[in-house]
């Protein structure tokens, strides 16, 4: 009894504190609104200019290396979808608007950093987007990773230890030069058949050389890759363009007897997901050159 009667008795004044004691001056007595707001949680987001081993895109792999270190892939640009993409209950498809979105804001900042078309070069361009658990937490960043092939037929990714930053600029040992195409055994072709391009061997425009890139175009966004790869008219037609334009001759009727044209497309996997660039290359099957034609004109073309 004598303990409830303390309980009571040290209860009582407490409250007679509370409701008597106005405290020092400049305070209110309210003991919550002088709380400073709590801001929202910040979720994890890559970093842009970090080199990295591999490409899993989740936070306990996330573990950047140095550039000058060894590694595969290098982040050139971390952006953040917006609207309706940013709207999705799961992260984009391959296929999906988002991801086209995605991939064109990549491709303007990667050029950017580069000095010049990504696709120009033995480079590739991959988009990475948050992982599942990671999109359901409110994470709508997405990272483009470039890296370096071993050659324009060969997609395989080679280990740097540089930065890519620049690497397109000038003299670049990247860039698409002069090759030698691997064809099919037959006869003389005025224009190859499906299948007959094998590969392409580059080599220094100084040695005897068949075939020199002269630029990249993009396909209309709607193309399915195995239809577009066989109805050759167009790629003949843009291809000759970029010809006409690299060498400094006329892109007229005799454009075909100066010189043939080879063309390169990407992967599936890369044409899904929204790249739907062109390689195109001049082609002289009967003869060598020994130089670059960029801007030699009809002489270093005579029709034939």
């Amino acid at each position: 009894m004598r303990r409830w009667l303390r309980t009571v008795a040290l209860g009582a004044v407490a409250v007679l504190a509370l409701a008597g004691y106005s405290g020092p001056a400049g305070l209110d007595g309210n003991l919550v609104d002088d709380w400073p707001a709590m801001s929202a949680p910040q979720g994890f987001v890559p970093e842009a200019g970090t080199c990295h081993v591999h490409t899993d895109a989740s936070l306990t792999a996330y573990a950047p290396v140095p550039c000058e270190s060894a590694h595969r892939l290098e982040t050139m640009h971390v952006g953040t979808l917006t609207g309706s993409h940013a709207g999705r209950g799961t992260p984009p498809t391959a296929s999906s608007a988002a991801t086209r979105a995605a991939r064109a804001e990549c491709d303007r900042e990667v050029n950017e950093a580069l000095g010049a078309d990504w696709h120009s070069g033995r480079l590739t361009l991959d988009v990475t987007f948050p992982t599942p658990p990671a999109w359901r937490g409110g994470a709508r960043w997405f990272r483009c990773d470039l890296a370096e092939l071993n050659s324009v037929d060969d997609w395989t990714v080679i280990t740097r230890t540089a930065s890519l930053t620049g690497a397109l600029r000038s003299n670049s040992t990247l860039a698409h030069r002069c090759f030698n195409p691997r064809l099919t055994e037959g006869p003389f072709r005025a224009e190859l058949a499906k299948g007959d391009l094998q590969g392409m061997d580059a080599v220094p425009c100084t040695t005897g050389h068949h075939a020199e890139f002269v630029g990249v175009y993009q396909a209309p966004p709607d193309t399915d890759l195995a239809t577009y790869g066989r109805f050759t008219e167009p790629i003949r037609r843009q291809c000759l363009a970029l010809i006409a334009r690299f060498a400094k001759v006329p892109n007229d009727g005799d454009l075909k007897y100066r010189t043939g044209w080879l063309y390169w497309l990407p992967g599936a996997r890369s044409w899904t997901d929204g790249n739907r660039s062109v390689q195109c290359f001049l082609w002289l099957d009967d003869r060598k050159l020994t130089r670059s034609v960029k801007g030699a004109g009809p002489k270093a073309l005579p029709a034939r």
